[in-house]
């Protein structure tokens, strides 16, 4: 089945959240501004009180006030205010350029804590002096209701490669605000710009890493509570949701139920919670996979001028088309190194919109999302197939969005063919690598998982569409590429980094040999 989000329009969410009819926005007062932050925690230790005294008195002892131990800051809340000034009731008031709260932050990380076994704390900064270093600061946090203020493109850069270092940013709309949201969406169309600000699919581990959410309640004005799928967007490095972006208030400290507030929408207090225990457990996990990911490597082949070695085109799609980058360059060193393959270090992104694309023997693509192919790439592509050419594909961590797009789209390009399940004699098998059970991964090993009966080792589960009794097309609906990567993302539903190597190896042999 596809990802539920597909039966919930986003222009519904979205509008849900955005419209607020008959609320001016210079008029918007948010009553959760009105909370002050909580005192820093405190103890109590005791200590010499007063001066010496005559003996045989005794001194009195009593108890001061220390400030506790400091637990490792998690979360860095990004405060832009600059000191502004204007006239209150005939006087001149300091104020804030950019007004933000923390009751949800405050709230959510004493429940994170408490819900994980941890010990982390938020710490509000500014940006001016921050180190930039995802190390020291792994999660980024913004929230406010009124309009962002432009960011300078020195910042956006130094944004831009924190990210790609590793950090996460987490932004949501107060009360969700349009003039918030719509200055979000911009600031992160900057940020990272050639990557799409899209939902995120319903089996996200966003959603499901420590509890499973299958619907959140929210409120608008002092309307009833609705019921929807839960919502996000992100933006993705990688297969992890680098900024994570609520267009509704991740709303975590306030008591919507009892107090709605007029020209807000609010997720219910719990169920925000919940959803921001899963975003906090998803930053944790991905640490060393966001730190790995990020580290440049260079594979010497890859700007060489292309001579008689093979260079592979990987699709470039709408679905997110390069969530695993070092997947292929890695695959092709492997086969190298132990195969006598001529393989040149090097892919080639293309488009299936130009004609040279299909100069490449054998196509490669892999993605995260939901994609469509337009009719002239779907004609280009069915004549590349039919003429000898071999698509290998796979979903990317096993995403269900992706295969289900797959396998629609596939079956655009060879109508009259399905694709099949590849019995374990098939020659795709059988060279360079005998190969009858592989390893899988413990989502895929885990009860309800797709490695058939859990064992640790199982049969591959490999598909493909034959033409002319070759194999045209070889799919995998779990993660290859992860494996290829060999990068740890906790969250891969696909083959242990060994058994996709050897896969990979076996499925290029094939293509090239057949």
């Amino acid at each position: 089945m596809p990802p539920r989000h597909r039966g919930v329009s986003i222009a519904t969410v979205i509008g849900l959240a955005v419209c607020l009819v008959g609320t001016a926005l210079a008029d918007f007062d948010n009553p959760k501004a009105k909370i002050p932050p909580l005192a820093k925690p405190t103890r109590r230790s005791g200590g010499e009180g007063f001066a010496p005294l005559p003996l045989p008195a005794t001194p009195l002892r009593r108890t001061e006030l220390k400030r506790q131990p400091a637990p490792p800051a998690l979360v860095g809340m990004i405060n832009f205010s600059a000191s502004q000034f204007k006239i209150v009731d005939g006087q001149r008031q300091e104020v804030g350029g950019f007004p933000t709260t923390q009751i949800d932050i405050e709230r959510l990380m004493s429940y994170a804590n408490s819900q994980l076994k941890i010990n982390y704390r938020y710490m509000g900064m500014s940006l001016d002096g921050f180190s930039w270093d995802p190390t020291e600061l792994p999660l980024l946090y913004l929230t406010g209701w009124t309009a962002l203020p432009p960011l300078s493109d020195e910042l956006v850069a130094k944004l831009r490669q924190y990210l790609i270092d590793g950090g996460t940013l987490v932004i949501h709309a107060q009360c969700g605000r349009e003039e918030f949201v719509a200055s979000a969406r911009r600031e992160i169309a900057r940020i990272l710009p050639n990557h799409p600000l899209a939902a995120v699919d319903t089996d996200s581990p966003l959603f499901h890493a420590v509890v499973d959410i299958k619907e959140m309640r929210v409120r608008k004005d002092h309307e009833d509570f609705k019921t929807i799928p839960p919502y996000l967007e992100a933006v993705y490095l990688g297969c992890r949701p680098a900024i994570i972006f609520s267009p509704i208030d991740l709303n975590c400290g306030w008591d919507v139920v009892n107090h709605p507030i007029d020209g807000g929408i609010l997720y219910h207090q719990d169920d925000a919670l919940k959803l921001g225990l899963n975003i906090i457990a998803v930053t944790l996990a991905d640490l060393q996979y966001a730190r790995s990911w990020g580290t440049e490597k260079i594979y010497h082949q890859q700007d060489d001028r292309t001579r008689d070695q093979l260079v592979i085109g990987q699709i470039i799609h709408n679905g997110d088309w390069d969530p695993t980058p070092h997947a292929l360059p890695n695959l092709m060193k492997y086969v190298r190194q132990n195969t006598t393959l001529n393989v040149q270090f090097k892919r080639q992104p293309v488009d299936l919109s130009d004609a040279e694309a299909f100069e490449h023997p054998v196509l490669y693509m892999t993605g995260l999302r939901d994609f469509t192919f337009s009719e002239a790439q779907v004609q280009r592509l069915r004549n590349y197939l039919t003429g000898g050419g071999v698509l290998i594909a796979d979903a990317a961590a096993g995403n269900k969005a992706f295969d289900v797009a797959f396998r629609r789209e596939i079956h655009r390009v060879l109508s009259d063919q399905e694709l099949k399940p590849l019995p374990l004699d098939s020659p795709l098998y059988q060279m360079p690598y005998a190969i009858k059970a592989v390893e899988y991964t413990p989502l895929v090993n885990a009860p309800g998982g797709s490695g058939g009966d859990n064992d640790k080792r199982s049969a591959p589960l490999l598909e493909g569409i034959s033409l002319g009794g070759q194999l045209a097309v070889i799919y995998s609906p779990l993660g290859l590429s992860n494996g290829w990567e060999q990068l740890p993302y906790a969250f891969n539903r696909g083959y242990a980094d060994t058994d996709a190597l050897r896969l990979g190896v076996n499925i290029l042999s094939y293509a090239l040999t057949h």
